[in-house]
């Protein structure tokens, strides 16, 4: 089972927000009610806890002497929050992750497989648009006839 689709709900003003059914019912089956929340991009990511301690794991053997790694580390692993989903089935967003994402009343759920992007909705409307006119540069290149496209 894996994360898909997109779902628009609203954050109230403490930062909690309902996780869509579909991503409820996915961690509820294949892991546990635990999911952790970081910086990417200009949005927020979630893994379900077990991912987040497997990428935690590929990481703890690299060298913080190489700048890139520290650059990961001082902006994904520090930002990282681990967040538990109440009886209601919603999570709670600190103030300093929802001000990185902008997020303020309406948001956008992104499913990506093992993962959630959270956005705002404008931040998102504007990712999407981009990602539509780029999507004809990228058809017919390699990686999507590897997918099987």
């Amino acid at each position: 089972n894996m994360f898909r689709g997109r779902f628009e709900h609203n954050i109230d003003s403490k930062g909690r927000v309902s996780l869509p059914a579909k991503y409820r019912e996915i961690l509820s089956t294949n892991y546990n009610d635990r999911i952790v929340i970081t910086n990417y991009d200009s949005c927020l990511i979630a893994y379900p806890y077990e991912e987040w301690i497997a990428l935690e794991e590929n990481f703890k053997d690299y060298s913080i002497m190489q700048s890139e790694v520290e650059i990961f580390m001082h902006y994904f692993i520090s930002g990282a929050t681990e967040c538990t989903l109440d009886k209601l089935g919603r999570i709670l967003i600190p103030p300093q992750l929802r001000k990185h994402a902008g997020l303020e009343r309406e948001i956008m759920f992104v499913g990506m497989i093992t993962r959630i992007q959270i956005w705002d909705k404008q931040r998102w409307e504007k990712k999407f648009q981009e990602a539509q006119n780029d999507f004809d540069q990228i058809k017919g290149k390699e990686l999507l006839a590897k997918l099987g496209f």
